[in-house]
């Protein structure tokens, strides 16, 4: 085998690793993003003991999840959000890590964010007013 060829090949070896780095790099950011379980940009973090209230607003919308602090077995776990003048909306389930986002529209209104993580739970009181 010439010089050009081994050259060629040696080539052709790395392109295809670099490509492979590149994709494995790019793959858990895409993950990640796609887990998210609200849109928009967080506004608020609501900690208690064993987890934590996430909140989120995008345009008139305010959506929250809660997050356990310590994922394992799945729980009980619960959020709710109301916008002020209106009935809340919850979720309640067990899950492993986090609850699906709770999505209301509020306009301008404040919103009232409840959680809860097996025995620990958090409210907010009227918030992002």
């Amino acid at each position: 085998m010439d010089t050009g060829a081994i050259r060629r090949r040696l080539a052709l070896g790395l392109s295809v690793l670099t490509a492979a780095g590149l994709l494995a790099l790019a793959a858990p950011a895409e993950a990640h993003a796609a887990a998210a379980p609200c849109p928009g940009r967080k506004v608020r973090t609501l900690p208690f003991s064993t987890g934590a209230v996430h909140v989120y607003r995008s345009g008139g919308y305010v959506c929250a999840s809660t997050y356990a602090k310590n994922p394992g077995p799945p729980r009980n776990m619960a959020v709710s959000v109301q916008a002020r003048g209106h009935r809340p909306v919850p979720h309640k389930g067990k899950h492993r890590h986090h609850t699906p986002g709770v999505k209301v529209y509020a306009g301008q209104r404040c919103v009232w964010v409840k959680g809860s993580v097996g025995r620990g739970a958090v409210s907010s009181g009227w918030i992002l007013c």
